[in-house]
Parts: C-alpha cells; structure tokens; sequence
C-alpha cells in the first residue's frame, strides 16, 4: 500500500501557488481601480469647478472686496469682521474649485500664473526672477490660470 501524503505535497504546492497569484492579481486590480476612482474624482471636481467658473469669478472679486476692507478700515472692530469675511470667501472658492494664487516672498516668478507688476533690481543673483511681493493675488481654476497674481519681481543688476 502506498503512502497518500507524498501524493497530496504537490498538489498542496500548487494550490498555494495559485492562491498566491490570485491574491496578486486582486491586489493589482485593486490598485486599478483605485486610480480610476481617483481620476474620475479629479475630473469630476474640474468638470464642476468649469460650470461654476462665473460664481468663482464672483466669490474672487467679493474675495478682493473684502481684503480691501480690512487693510484700510479705520475702525478696529470693524476689522475682524471684513477678515472673517475674506477667509470664508476664500473657502467657498477653494470648495467650489477655484485656488488663490499668493506666491511667497523668494517663489521662483512662474509667468503662468503671475504677472510681473514691477521689477526691483537686487544683487543677489539667487533672487534674480523671484517674488519680492504681491500686489494682487491671483486666480486658477483647475490647471487653468483665471486672473495671473500681480506681483513684484526682482531682477539681478551688478553693484
């Protein structure tokens, strides 16, 4: 009588092979449709940011309003008011799709989405092309720049 153990082994062998390939290819269909998933969330959230283009074009002006309150009120209590008001703008555009484009000091000048206002000359030849400031900020919607951000640009001069 022959023994059954040695004739189950591979038979064993392989269908933990098999169950290893499966669970391989679960795991890469998987990650499949997660990408998708995440593509068709973007294009989603840019299909809807292009219908709300105009209501996004108003919240930034409304945005602009705001700001401009709050520097030049000459009322102290008034003040946090126009900034809370700014920063809930601000929020409903980024909600809705829109971004503010507000470079920081020393961002390389990207004349995608900035618009040099001035030029102040530096002799830093690191800072050559970089953002001394903001003048206005600016608007994207998507990849797609609404209103560049006006900025101050420095440019390298030798002492």
């Amino acid at each position: 009588m022959t023994d059954p153990a040695p004739a189950a082994a591979p038979s064993l062998d392989r269908i933990a092979e098999r169950i290893d390939d499966l669970a391989r290819v679960i795991a890469r269909q998987a990650a499949t449709i997660e990408r998708l998933a995440d593509e068709a969330k973007v294009k989603i959230r840019d299909e809807r940011a292009e219908a709300d283009a105009p209501l996004i074009r108003d919240l930034f002006a409304l945005h602009g309003l705001a700001q401009t309150f709050a520097a030049t009120s000459n009322s102290e209590a008034d003040r946090p008011g126009f900034e809370a008001i700014s920063r809930r703008v601000e929020r409903m555009l980024t909600e809705r799709g829109g971004q503010l484009v507000t470079p920081f000091r020393g961002a390389a000048f990207d004349p995608e989405v900035m618009e040099a206002a001035e030029l102040v000359d530096t002799t830093d030849k690191d800072a050559d092309r970089t953002v001394e400031s903001v003048i206005q900020p600016g608007l994207t919607v998507g990849d797609r720049s609404i209103r560049p951000a006006k900025v101050v640009v420095r440019r390298y001069r030798r002492a």
